[in-house]
């Protein structure tokens, strides 16, 4: 921990450094206990072959932000969100129009690297806080990604403690709710303290009029938009809707905006730049530090960190630190509400340190399966604690995965967006309270099992 947050959170060392540093420590642990550092390294193998599926999806989408440019798909979203959204109304929006894609899309990472771009570009031209901004998107993916039926997170979530998906779903609702609303107020109030300034007002206008100039914006350039929605709402395979709709974005350059192929391809492997548009000696400074990005290998810094995440993860498993932790916290525990709040730490904790959801699930129900089931406590209470501390407070730090994704993609640092994504870090406050006060509320928000009933034979 002094390693982890000393070393990246306040010292602002390179995490990727930070990592190695902590896997070494916990390679020692193991080397105690007779694990070789060959051990640790097959375990490391292990992880990432369980998690390539993500880390194609990362490289997608950065192909995706590049082809979206080139194509003028995201110029678009800016272009009608400039001209749509009132400043005072920007954050909130963020949070609402990410969280309505994210739910039918069943990905933050998705809805964060299509329209949480679009925004925070947006947010840019209207000099409004990027902070902010990013942490309503944040906000929005994850509440979308949460209670979406079609996330792989809600799914394994609820398999991992024998829910039923959809009463999992509902049981939810209990802390999705309150974290969504406190979201919204929040949101509001900071968009109650943006001034319509002349100045603003005018790079809005200098911004619609350069992107008119730019590009050929018509509806049809929401196409790839659309290909990511239905293909998602269909079920189809991640990689492969990013792929289509990467491409559909390269034809659409190609035909309406008059890229020829070499500009196609390097947008969507190196990244789109103002150079390549005809008239890029007119384009403003603050426009092209918003077009620039995508491709790629945007995406191979973030793709390298995951391997020093998983190096960090494989030592840590092989230590045996947690299991032995936890195991002695988990004798102590009395209460409902302690048990709770057990889980929530321990979720929080091993998310930020192992860094992959679907392996933390497991890890917890095995740890706390047992104690649920002796206080009689419906699976649901379990799978909602599981979301509450793993699915959503990923992305809060800048060592996990998830939040290496966001911001790099939104081009905000995790500690800048932290304070702003509301929904996040409240979800995991409402969680425990409900557990702690269910005493005086009568049991609400917690759900305890049937009683098996027998029918007795005269």
């Amino acid at each position: 921990m002094v390693i982890l947050v000393g070393g990246i959170g306040i010292l602002k060392y390179p995490a990727e450094l930070m990592l190695i540093f902590a896997g070494i420590v916990f390679t020692l642990f193991a080397a105690r206990y007779g694990i070789t550092l060959a051990q640790v390294l097959e375990d490391m193998g292990e992880k990432i072959k369980q998690a390539l599926p993500a880390i194609l999806i990362l490289l997608s989408i950065g192909m995706l932000i590049g082809a979206w440019m080139v194509a003028g798909t995201i110029p678009l979203m800016v272009y009608y969100g400039l001209e749509l959204i009132d400043p005072a109304f920007l954050y909130v929006l963020a949070f609402i129009i990410t969280a309505i894609v994210a739910t039918f899309t069943g990905t933050s990472w998705g809805a964060g690297g299509t329209v949480g771009v679009a925004l925070i570009g947006v947010a840019q031209t209207m000099d409004v806080s990027l902070a902010i901004t990013a942490g309503a998107v944040v906000s929005g993916a994850y509440f979308g990604d949460k209670l979406s039926p079609l996330s792989d997170t809600t799914n394994m979530s609820s398999l991992a403690a024998g829910a039923d998906l959809y009463e999992h779903i509902r049981h939810m609702l209990y802390t999705a709710v309150p974290s969504s609303l406190l979201a919204i107020a929040v949101f509001l109030i900071a968009g109650n303290s943006i001034g319509d300034s002349s100045a603003n007002l005018d790079a809005i206008t200098s911004t619609t009029s350069e992107l008119n100039a730019l590009f050929d914006l018509n509806p049809t350039l929401l196409i790839p938009a659309a290909v990511v929605l239905i293909g998602s709402i269909l079920r189809k395979s991640p990689l492969m809707v990013l792929f289509v709709s990467s491409m559909s974005a390269l034809l659409l350059a190609g035909i309406v905006q008059g890229f020829d192929g070499a500009d196609l391809f390097a947008s969507a492997v190196s990244g789109f730049t103002t150079e390549m548009l005809p008239s890029s000696d007119g384009v403003s400074d603050s426009l092209a530090e918003l077009l620039n990005r995508g491709g790629l290998y945007s995406m191979y810094s973030s793709a390298f960190f995951v391997f020093c995440a998983f190096f960090f993860a494989a030592a840590l498993e092989k230590s045996n630190v947690l299991r032995i932790l936890i195991g002695r916290m988990i004798e102590k525990l009395k209460t409902t509400g302690g048990l709770v709040a057990a889980t929530l730490l321990s979720g929080f904790t091993m998310i930020v340190t192992i860094s992959n959801a679907l392996v933390t699930y497991f890890l917890i129900n095995d740890l706390y399966g047992e104690a649920y089931r002796k206080r009689n406590l419906h699976p649901v209470n379990l799978s909602r604690s599981m979301e509450d501390s793993i699915t959503i407070t990923e992305v809060l730090m800048p060592w996990t995965v998830s939040g290496v994704f966001f911001a790099t993609t939104l081009g905000v640092d995790n500690f800048e967006f932290l304070p702003w994504a509301v929904f996040n870090w409240s979800g995991l406050i409402f969680s425990a309270l409900i557990a702690f006060l269910a005493p005086l509320t009568r049991g609400f928000g917690i759900r305890y099992r049937e009683p098996t009933t027998t029918s007795a034979s005269s």
